[in-house]
């Protein structure tokens, strides 16, 4: 017979969900995973470049318009292909009420793993600055935590996942525990030299990355193949199904269920705790309701805030942990897009080896301490140098014979690029809703977004091109361009901030550790519950909140307190 009860159940399985079922089967839980998308074994389903990548769906379809008509919004991820798209969601399946004329991209995974599998793997700490910023310019409502709360739980998880890069010893940008950093290219190095000859305020360090450069808890370091978003076979890129999942499974306390849309939370009102989960099985239609004594949603920011406002009851008519009126609101993401890009000449014999799965990085430096831009926050830069080919260097050339296919084995200049990610401010006006006429294949509202980028994310778009174009013209740069063009929100794929955490029931959803104010055995650790931004990645700070939350879960729940 199906086991309906469980100790926990923790709803996603990406970069959350896996920290989640990692640390409550190491604690003795037995637990449930539950995730919509179909499975996913490690090694076994990644796609290499010796795979029949072409399924008999594209016997009838070019591969451009099988993308137009069923992955409209999946195809603007930048990992999006042939070799990835089985791990995207199918639009056309699973649709949201996407609005063209004021567009959110909501791009999701479908598989066990979520994005975690396709991810970027840049891995940074929020610092005091990022805690405190709320309250030092009133925008949005006050962290429930500080730097301090959280820093050995970031040691805790990079201990754990290996986090590679360099000791910069920046207050704006706190260290890592760091495996050995990834060299800089030769021009790299050059960009590095030449702005600390002409800056006080700011550097160029190599990437910090979720990537191994030596081995680590029983996985290999990298080699540098390059297509980490096909799926890393060596477990050297970090992954739910890499790293976490296994670990989970190793207790002998995890049940995985894949192809499981999870509808609805229901709550119960005499003990004020969820006391099920509502699953669709994704094959069969068939209903299921799942019980447990604590519940972890980590869906995703999207995912999670859908299932919360779907959980509707005479407690809570607008959603589930929705005293305060604020769950769906203030829907942030980073500004990405803003770039300029240009070539440094004099190092046309020098070479690099292997294909390098990480870039550089420019912290912050604009408004530490005090406000000395026209704009409120900041923004970092994550670029790169690369070396330009026969594409760069003979295009609209003729030529004929042997000299000229000569030539096209020529390397030709070193590139250099940089691209901005600028804080979102959280405003209430930034918020998803669900759709009261329409619904998904299973029945469940679709989500409706209403987000828009202000005045100040457009203000900062600005300087951070001009500061870009004028750093690689102090790098030795020709041939400079820049674009001030912003992806639309959801863009750079770090959409957040749905189901804040708070001090104040009346204006956020979730406490200083991740537990829902209205609703004890309920926490919630994806991207929802983030109170601010920042201008860094902020999946490492996912996983610190998770491993932090589940340790006060377990000994509440041990203590009777939940």
């Amino acid at each position: 017979m199906q086991k309906l009860k469980y100790d926990a159940i923790v709803v996603g399985s990406g970069i959350s969900g896996g920290w989640a079922a990692k640390e409550l089967t190491e604690k003795g839980l037995n637990v449930l995973v539950l995730d919509r998308g179909r499975p996913v074994e490690h090694i076994k389903d990644y796609v290499t470049e010796h795979s029949n990548i072409y399924d008999l769906e594209l016997r009838s379809y070019k591969p451009r318009e099988l993308y137009d008509e069923e992955y409209p919004v999946q195809q603007h991820n930048h990992v999006f292909s042939e070799l990835t798209r089985h791990f995207f969601n199918n639009d056309k399946q699973n649709p949201y009420d996407y609005n063209e004329d004021n567009p959110f991209y909501w791009l999701r995974g479908d598989v066990v793993g979520g994005r975690s599998l396709t991810w970027g793997r840049q891995a940074y700490r929020f610092s005091a600055l990022d805690f405190e910023a709320n309250s030092q310019d009133n925008h949005g409502v006050d962290w429930p935590i500080r730097y301090e709360d959280i820093k050995d739980w970031y040691s805790y998880v990079e201990r754990y996942i290996g986090v590679s890069g360099q000791k910069e010893n920046l207050p704006q940008l706190p260290d890592s525990e760091f495996l050995p950093p990834m060299q800089l290219t030769k021009v790299e190095q050059v960009m590095k030299e030449r702005l600390a000859q002409k800056y006080t305020d700011r550097l160029l360090t190599i990437g910090r990355c979720a990537i191994l450069t030596q081995s680590h808890n029983g996985r290999a370091p990298c080699h540098y193949c390059g297509p980490c978003h096909r799926g890393c076979m060596t477990g050297s890129y970090f992954s739910s199904q890499a790293v976490t999942l296994p670990a989970a499974i190793k207790t002998g306390k995890l049940t995985l269920r894949a192809h499981s849309v999870v509808e609805k939370l229901h709550y119960d009102n005499a003990t004020k705790k969820v006391v099920s989960v509502s699953v669709i099985d994704a094959l069969t239609k068939e209903k299921t309701n799942y019980h447990a004594d604590l519940i972890f949603l980590c869906a995703s920011t999207v995912a999670s805030t859908q299932i919360l406002l779907n959980s509707v009851s005479d407690e809570f008519p607008n959603g589930l942990a929705n005293s305060s009126g604020v769950l769906g609101h203030y829907l942030m993401d980073h500004t990405i897009g803003i770039s300029a890009m240009g070539t440094i000449p004099g190092f046309e014999q020098s070479y690099h080896f292997g294909n390098r799965p990480n870039g550089t990085y420019i912290p912050r430096f604009k408004n530490l301490g005090k406000q000395d831009a026209p704009f409120l926050r900041g923004y970092g830069y994550q670029g790169w140098g690369f070396r330009t080919d026969w594409r760069s260097n003979h295009e609209n050339k003729e030529g004929f014979g042997k000299d000229f296919k000569q030539s096209l084995e020529q390397p030709g200049a070193w590139g250099v690029g940089l691209i901005g990610f600028g804080e979102c401010l959280p405003r209430y006006d930034n918020h998803m809703t669900l759709s009261k006429d329409k619904v998904d294949r299973f029945g469940i509202p679709q989500v409706v977004f209403n987000f828009h980028w202000s005045k100040n994310e457009l203000d900062m778009r600005d300087d951070m091109a001009k500061e870009a174009k004028e750093m690689l013209e102090a790098s030795g740069a020709i041939n400079i361009t820049t674009s001030t063009h912003i992806h639309p929100g959801g863009g750079a794929i770090h959409e957040m901030g749905t189901a804040r955490m708070g001090k104040d029931p009346k204006t956020s959803v979730l406490n200083k550790y991740n537990q829902a104010h209205d609703v004890a055995n309920l926490f919630i650790t994806d991207g929802s519950c983030m109170t601010s931004a920042s201008c860094v990645n902020p999946s490492l700070t996912y996983m610190a909140l998770t491993a932090r939350a589940v340790d006060y879960a377990v000994k509440q729940l041990r203590r009777g307190d939940i």
